[in-house]
């Protein structure tokens, strides 16, 4: 059945640090409620580890880094017994992590196979998998996993009243804004990119990235709140719960 209050305990398993602050409204109204939230980033460089930790800190969430390598994630058995400790330890109410839909065709390098480990992961924490190494921690089946960022939502989050802590987090991520930046001036003309970004399009890459990020959360939340016609939202951050929900009786 569905609750009125926010589940405990919120683990959200991110292959990239954006992903945190991507599902920032959620966090933020989940801490707000009353809930903890931890944050797994399975590729993170060091440079870039404390951007995330300020980021996630503003949205109340903790995080912790995997310390796997750009290419070399793979859904093997070591790499699954560490994932299996982190989510036997966390004892997560709620996984939230990228859409395997979405993964899938993604081209940024590892998502594919981390979503694979997370998937396989998720289900062996909650069976008999390497007793030896992982005996003190009791089995922990995963009670309710939502998917982020999915090309076919069946649920949102009202993050209207958060959406300014959410941003405020997204400014934490300067080496994510000047690497977007950088892709983006390769794939579109100057014109064009000051069309959507104003004059942060000339200042540097770091405000140019933040200014598109901005915008297109911006336009992801209205689109799902204000502009769906199902939503009471303004401002809507999408997912896709795994499975049926449980209902008492129809909601309107």
């Amino acid at each position: 059945m569905l609750s009125p209050a926010p589940p405990t305990t919120l683990l959200v398993l991110a292959t990239y640090g954006l992903e945190i602050v991507e599902v920032g409204g959620t966090i933020a109204r989940h801490v707000r409620g009353g809930g903890h939230v931890h944050a797994a980033v399975t590729l993170s460089r060091p440079e870039s580890r404390p951007q995330v930790e300020r980021a996630a800190a503003i949205l109340g969430a903790t995080v912790q880094f995997m310390d796997f390598a750009m290419g070399h994630v793979a859904p093997d058995v070591e790499s699954k017994k560490q994932f299996v400790r982190l989510l036997r330890e966390v004892r997560p109410d709620v996984v939230i992590t990228q859409d395997p839909e979405h993964s899938f065709h993604d081209l940024d390098p590892d998502r594919r196979q981390a979503m694979i480990l997370y998937l396989e992961a998720m289900a062996l924490a909650g069976r008999d998998f390497a007793p030896e190494q992982l005996a003190e921690l009791p089995r922990h089946p995963i009670p309710t996993i939502y998917y982020m960022m999915p090309e076919r939502p069946n649920c949102v989050v009202d993050i209207t009243e958060v959406v300014e802590t959410k941003e405020r987090a997204l400014a934490e991520l300067r080496s994510q804004h000047a690497f977007s930046a950088q892709m983006m001036r390769r794939r579109l003309p100057a014109e064009v990119l000051a069309k959507i970004a104003g004059e942060e399009a000339s200042v540097s890459d770091e405000a140019l990235g933040f200014a598109l990020h901005r915008q297109t959360d911006r336009a992801l939340h209205l689109y799902q709140g204000l502009m769906s016609h199902s939503a009471t939202a303004v401002l809507a951050e999408p997912f896709r719960r795994e499975g049926l929900f449980t209902l008492p009786y129809l909601l309107r």
